[in-house]
């Protein structure tokens, strides 16, 4: 899925870069200033899970820092991470 997001010029947002155990090995070469933590990613699906107008995203290409922005949570570590867009990266 994270491909196919990436690939399509068509998306507004791409992922983030989330904090698995194999990226904080490689910490010391990454710039994880604006990365989630896979809670996060959670809280995208808990609040998708309790919206009463979900059928209205079916089919969307959904981005975790983007719902959060629309539903109000932030991580765990109290951050709100930007959506990234192509220009970003």
């Amino acid at each position: 899925m994270n491909f196919a997001i990436t690939m399509s010029r068509s998306c507004h947002s791409i992922p983030g870069l989330v904090r698995t155990e194999k990226v904080i090995e490689a910490a010391a070469y990454l710039d994880l200033s604006n990365s989630e933590s896979p809670q996060f990613i959670g809280r995208a699906v808990a609040a998708l899970a309790t919206d009463p107008n979900i059928l209205e995203k079916s089919g969307s290409i959904l981005v975790a820092a983007a719902l959060a922005l629309e539903y109000g949570f932030a991580d765990i570590d109290g951050k709100q991470p930007r959506p990234l867009t192509l220009d970003d990266v």
